[in-house]
C-alpha cells in the first residue's frame, strides 16, 4: 500500500486528483492533501500537482525532497520538456509522470518509482491525453490551461511571469487569456482579478488529513475494475480568469 500526500495550492484540484484515483484504494492510500502547508505525515510520494505552481525544477519540489518525513516526490505535470524534466529530477524529484496517463497508469507509474523502476512516465503512443481530475472554473467551461492562466492572473502575475512558470510562450498565454475572458464575460485584467477573487481562485493554505475525508464507500462506487482510492468526495470547482 503506497502512501501518498497530494500537494498543490487549490482544494478543488487536489481533491479532484483524490477522486481521480478513487478506484485504486487497495493500491493508494490518500493520506493527506496539503494546499500551501508542508507535508506533516510520513509519506512513500508526495505528488505534486503543479496547476499554477511552479514547475519541477524549483524551490517548492526542492523543499519537499528536503521533508524527512516524504519518501518521494513525483511531479504530476503537463509540462513536458525534455530538459524541464530532467532539471527537476536533478532538482530532487523522485519521478515525473504526464497528466495525459490514465488513472491506471498514472497507479503503475507510482509503483514503479516506489519501486526503483522508471522515473519518468509520459504518453509516448500519440493517444489524445487524458483530462482528467478537476480544476477551478471547470463548471464555467473553462479548459485546464484557460483555468490555470486564469488563476495565475487573479494571483498577480504578469504575463511573462506566467509564461516563464508554466512553460508556455507569452502568444500562448495571450490566447488562454482571451479565451478565458470569453467565457468568463469580462473585458479587462482588473474585471478578470475581481471575478477570479469572487469565485475562489486565489489559493487555499489548510491542511486536510484522511479521518476528514469521506470513506470512499460514502463517495460512491467508481467504475473501474481496479481497487478503489481513498478518501476523497468527488471535487467541485470553482472559476477564474484574467486576460490583458
Amino acid at each position: 500500500m503506497l502512501r501518498v500526500a497530494l500537494v498543490n495550492d487549490y482544494e478543488v484540484v487536489v481533491r479532484g486528483l483524490a477522486a481521480m484515483l478513487r478506484a485504486y484504494q487497495d493500491i493508494v492510500q490518500i493520506v493527506e492533501l496539503d494546499l500551501n502547508k508542508p507535508v506533516d505525515d510520513v509519506v512513500d510520494i508526495a505528488l505534486y500537482d503543479t496547476f499554477a505552481s511552479t514547475q519541477g525544477d524549483r524551490g517548492q519540489v526542492r523543499d519537499l525532497a528536503a521533508n524527512p518525513r516524504v519518501g518521494r516526490v513525483v511531479v504530476y505535470s503537463w509540462t513536458l520538456d525534455e530538459t524541464l524534466i530532467r532539471t527537476a529530477i536533478a532538482n530532487g524529484a523522485g519521478g515525473y509522470v504526464s497528466k495525459g496517463v490514465p488513472a491506471r497508469q498514472l497507479v503503475t507509474a507510482l509503483q514503479q518509482i516506489c519501486a526503483d523502476g522508471p522515473k519518468i512516465w509520459v504518453d509516448t503512443q500519440g493517444r489524445p491525453a487524458i483530462t482528467a481530475g478537476d480544476w477551478p472554473g471547470r463548471e464555467e467551461g473553462l479548459t485546464v490551461r484557460e483555468a490555470e492562466v486564469l488563476a495565475l492572473i487573479t494571483q498577480g502575475l504578469s504575463n511573462a511571469e506566467i509564461a516563464d512558470r508554466t512553460h508556455l510562450s507569452i502568444n500562448s498565454v495571450k490566447t488562454y487569456i482571451r479565451s478565458g475572458y470569453r467565457r468568463i464575460g469580462v473585458m479587462s485584467r482588473t474585471e478578470a482579478v475581481l471575478w477570479g477573487v469572487e469565485h475562489g481562485f486565489r489559493p487555499d493554505r489548510l491542511r486536510v488529513r484522511a479521518a476528514e475525508m469521506p470513506a470512499a464507500d460514502d463517495a460512491g462506487r467508481g467504475e473501474a475494475t481496479g481497487p478503489r482510492t481513498a478518501s476523497v468526495s468527488a471535487p467541485r470547482r470553482d472559476d477564474e480568469g484574467s486576460p490583458s
